[in-house]
């Protein structure tokens, strides 16, 4: 779509990177960091009654099929809480949060 939006072919090799900047897009690995870190935050300035904040908290028993485990969502939103270098903390507090998770 962006090369569409651009006039431009694959064929011209021009990076995708620089298309974007063109367009003043930021790139989907952004875009889906920042919106799972505004989820969390969200999530976890629920009161601890809540149902969605219990189902993060919530431990499945059984077995655990065989091969390497899948991401959990909390190792996940660590890891962008690391890129992003923000804390728990930050996330309580929704304008700081918004302030710290601007992009560009």
């Amino acid at each position: 779509m962006v090369r569409w939006m651009c006039s431009v072919q694959v064929k011209d090799r021009v990076p995708s990177k620089e298309l974007r900047e063109r367009l003043g897009i930021d790139g989907i690995i952004l875009i889906l960091q920042q919106n799972r870190l505004r989820w969390y935050g969200h999530v976890l300035r629920k009161e601890d009654t809540d149902w969605v904040k219990k189902c993060m908290e919530y431990e499945v028993d059984g077995c655990k099929p065989k091969g390497r485990p899948k991401r959990t969502l909390r190792e996940v939103v660590q890891r962008d809480f690391q890129a992003r270098s923000l804390n728990r903390e930050n996330a309580m507090d929704r304008s700081r949060q918004k302030k710290l998770m601007k992009i560009g």
